[in-house]
């Protein structure tokens, strides 16, 4: 199986950055260069997105694997929405290869449960995967308005996320449908409480996918953890605020050394 593709870019300490279902690497032109400058980059493709492979069988193990093969040494994994949660599992599988962890938007556990209140209702994402075989463009068109809901400045950044997201041929359908069903089915709350790792949580205070009171959970469970809100923020805070997203990866070295 080919590795996954991987664009490295800058110096300094590696940082591994893991996209959100759907997407794919060049979602972090908005802010690479700026933090090409304090820290030497790696882009990933998820498996399935961009320009790298499915992996088959697709399930969150298989790509927390991939994504395992290829991470440097010593280094620190951000992770947004979807990729958060392959993070959370890095994190706790390569304790001796992260040093750090940034968790962006991300959650958990997606899913509102009968003892998590923080989620989205089930049939939102059961739509998404419904529709996603019989009109793709509109279904993604629809994932990505949702995604900068209660921004300030939505309509502008809901165009820069369009122009970035359809730079690529489609992600393959498999992988799309396994990404749902992590997002449908995963619980990560059991194990999240076992990470070691300093944690630097960045979060949206208007998101409509991962409540704001779930990165306050994720808080509230690490003593060596930090979370910084972004005011008027949807689900995509390095899109909506650049310069202050990059600004707030600072603390990764004041606050954790």
């Amino acid at each position: 199986m080919r590795s996954l593709h991987v664009e490295t870019l800058g110096s300094g300490p590696d940082l591994v950055l893991l996209h959100g279902w759907a997407m794919h690497s060049g979602i972090w032109d908005s802010v690479r260069h700026q933090l090409a400058q304090d820290y030497r980059l790696h882009l990933v493709d998820l498996p399935g997105h961009g320009l790298s492979p499915a992996c088959k069988p697709g399930s969150l193990e298989s790509m927390v694997e991939m994504v395992a093969e290829i991470l440097p040494e010593n280094c620190i994994v951000g992770g947004w929405s979807l990729g958060g949660q392959i993070a959370i599992e890095l994190a706790l599988q390569k304790p001796d290869r992260i040093t750090k962890l940034v968790l962006i938007s991300t959650t958990p556990c997606f899913i509102k449960r009968e003892d998590w209140q923080w989620g989205m209702n089930a049939t939102i994402l059961q739509l998404f995967s419904q529709n996603l075989a019989q009109n793709y463009v509109n279904t993604l068109n629809r994932f990505l308005t949702l995604q900068l809901s209660g921004g300030n400045d939505s309509k502008a950044v809901l165009a820069k996320l369009r122009k970035n997201f359809f730079q690529y041929s489609q992600p393959d359908s498999a992988a799309l449908q396994t990404g749902l069903e992590i997002l449908l089915t995963s619980d990560l709350r059991e194990k999240f409480v076992e990470i070691k790792q300093p944690v630097l949580l960045l979060h949206g205070e208007k998101d409509v996918i991962t409540d704001v009171a779930a990165a306050s959970w994720m808080n509230q469970q690490l003593p060596d953890s930090k979370l910084i809100m972004f005011p008027n923020c949807g689900h995509a805070p390095f899109l909506s605020f650049p310069l202050q997203f990059v600004t707030s990866l600072h603390e990764l070295r004041s606050h954790t050394g």
